[in-house]
This record gives structure tokens, C-alpha cells and sequence, in this order.
């Protein structure tokens, strides 16, 4: 069973899981893992929020969205955990923060991932996004992967 709930960024559980995404960048791309400035209080009503995934009892992933200067929402720090992943818990996550960005009046969300990715991007598209302009901290790079979708 699959439950979410609403968290700070700054609470222990969450700043956990976001610890283990940051992690997983250093792993793949090297480097301090994300270096996009990212103030916790973002992702505080109305202007954001920060979910936390629990399967089983254990938080199993984590995501949130922030305001984008353009008004749309921006989805940052989407995570599952490696034991979750394949179990529908990161649709689960990406249609609650969709779900909540919706009743604080958004109309678009963007989000950027990068091309060591594949199993993000293909989760992106399954779920509607498609590729937009790069935006950004990262919109400059080469693996960058930006994607949107109207809610």
C-alpha cells in the first residue's frame, strides 16, 4: 500500500530520501550531485509543496514542486528508493505533486532530469510530459533533459 503524505523539505524523513537523490547525481554525473539553488521554504504552501512516499510503512520516495518565475510548477528532487522502484510508487508521487500543484492554481509543470536517466525520462513520457525548451540551472549542458505538460 502506497501512502503520501506532505512534509517539509526540511523534515527528517524527507531530508533523508532528498540526501539519497543527491547522492545517486554524485553517482551518476559526478561532481556535488545537483548544484541548483534550492531554498526549503519553495516548497511550502501555496507556492510548492514536498511529498513523501511510504510503501509498507517505510518512506519509499519523495518529490516536490516549486513556483517557476514563468508560473508554472517546477517538480525538483523526485526520488524512489531502490527497493521501491518498479512497484508504481513514482507515478504515484509524480500525480500527487500534479494533483496538489493543481489545487494551488498552476496550469503547467516543467521539470529537468538528465540523459542518465532513461528510467525518469520514460516515466516523464508514460506519464504525458514531453520535451521542452532546456531551463534552468542546467539548460546549458549537454545531458540535460527538460520536459513539461499542461495540467
Amino acid at each position: 500500500m502506497i501512502d503520501i503524505d506532505r512534509r517539509p523539505y526540511l523534515d527528517p524523513v524527507a531530508a533523508a530520501l532528498v540526501d539519497a537523490v543527491l547522492a545517486e547525481y554524485v553517482g551518476l554525473y559526478g561532481g556535488d550531485g545537483d548544484g541548483t539553488p534550492v531554498d526549503p521554504t519553495q516548497f511550502e504552501p501555496p507556492g510548492g509543496a514536498f511529498l513523501v512516499a511510504w510503501l509498507d510503512g517505510h518512506p519509499a520516495a519523495c518529490g516536490g514542486w516549486r513556483t517557476h518565475p514563468s508560473g508554472a510548477a517546477e517538480i525538483k528532487r523526485m526520488y524512489t528508493v531502490p527497493a521501491a522502484r518498479g512497484r508504481g510508487v513514482a507515478m504515484a508521487v509524480l500525480r500527487a505533486l500534479e494533483e496538489s500543484a493543481r489545487a494551488a492554481g498552476r496550469k503547467r509543470v516543467i521539470l529537468e532530469t538528465g540523459y542518465l536517466q532513461p528510467e525518469a525520462i520514460a516515466l516523464y513520457q508514460k506519464a504525458g510530459y514531453v520535451r521542452i525548451p532546456d531551463f534552468g540551472h542546467y539548460k546549458d549542458e549537454v545531458g540535460v533533459r527538460s520536459f513539461g505538460r499542461e495540467l
